[in-house]
């Protein structure tokens, strides 16, 4: 990311910020999880699209504050899609992430931050040379709260000018969310050797850990 973008960036999300309370909400895919939230954390969940989910996975997972990622399929029609079902395009579904979260450390606006920064909302179904409606880039909201903050950013992103190209990603109210088989699941932790993890999220990771150094959970 050049340093322009970046002062870009710092603008647009200091200028935002103030306009908005966080929401808190309990979370109840916390009970399908293994990991264990204590009983006094109030968790919220925040649901992206920002095309492969192994790579949103590998990003937000490693921030504080940041308790779960969920990969799943969801804003489409077929119940309990499989893989293969979303992979032929006939689903309406989009690779999408849940992540859990505690709102007193990280902010929904930090995770719309993470969001923008972390891909190219600007080319419509892809992601790199991952192509489809699958990979579409989209933020589903819960609340009113959570629309009007991916609004405002969007808008103020689209008119600082941090993209040659318009933003298409799309913002729209969580509909339905389904969880991917089982090894998708944590995926470039558990094949950081695999090819698509080497080559394509590795890089990826790299830049990511440099931009968001502050934000990361302590190793």
């Amino acid at each position: 990311m050049s340093s322009n973008m970046k002062s870009v960036f710092s603008v647009v999300f200091l200028s935002v910020n103030f306009l908005f309370a966080c929401s808190q909400t309990p979370n109840k895919l916390a009970k399908m999880n293994k990991e264990i939230i204590p009983s006094n954390i109030v968790t919220d969940t925040a649901t992206f699209g920002e095309g492969c989910f192994w790579c949103t996975e590998a990003f937000f997972q490693r921030l504080n504050g940041v308790y779960k990622v969920i990969s799943g399929y969801g804003g489409g029609f077929v119940e309990n899609p499989s893989y293969e079902q979303v992979c032929d395009k006939n689903t309406g579904h989009i690779e999408l992430c849940q992540i859990i979260y505690d709102p007193k450390v990280i902010s929904y606006d930090e995770l719309l931050e993470v969001f923008w920064k972390t891909h190219d909302p600007t080319t419509l179904d892809r992601q790199g040379n991952d192509a489809g409606p699958q990979y579409k880039s989209a933020i589903f909201y819960k609340n009113q709260i959570e629309k009007d903050k991916a609004i405002h950013y969007k808008e103020a992103l689209s008119k600082s000018g941090a993209w040659a190209n318009p933003i298409v990603t799309v913002i729209e109210p969580f509909k339905n969310f389904y969880l991917a088989e089982k090894y998708h699941q944590n995926y470039y932790n558990e094949n950081q050797n695999q090819g698509y993890c080497r080559f394509v999220i590795q890089p990826k990771l790299e830049k990511f850990e440099k931009v968001f150094k502050s934000k990361l959970k302590a190793h």
